[in-house]
């Protein structure tokens, strides 16, 4: 019995998590948006996670997610 994974089954993970990434980045407010990481956030999520290969995805998905860290960072402190 193979561990491994099928292409579908990577495919639709990498796309759960980009979900939950987009989820998470709405869920930021006014000041959030304004902020240039934003922006980034979107189109690393978007258009570059588009683009990408499989195996390129995950690790576009991990640089939204520290770009969607520091916005929640830096948007929480006054």
């Amino acid at each position: 019995m193979s561990t491994r994974r099928s292409f579908r089954q990577r495919y639709d993970d990498l796309e759960a998590r980009r979900s939950e990434l987009i989820a998470r980045l709405s869920r930021l407010g006014e000041r959030a948006r304004r902020h240039p990481a934003y922006r980034r956030s979107l189109r690393l999520l978007n258009e570059t996670f588009r683009k990408g290969k499989l195996a390129q995805r995950l690790a576009i998905l991990e640089a939204a997610a520290f770009l969607i860290e520091i916005l929640e960072k830096v948007t929480t402190v006054t």
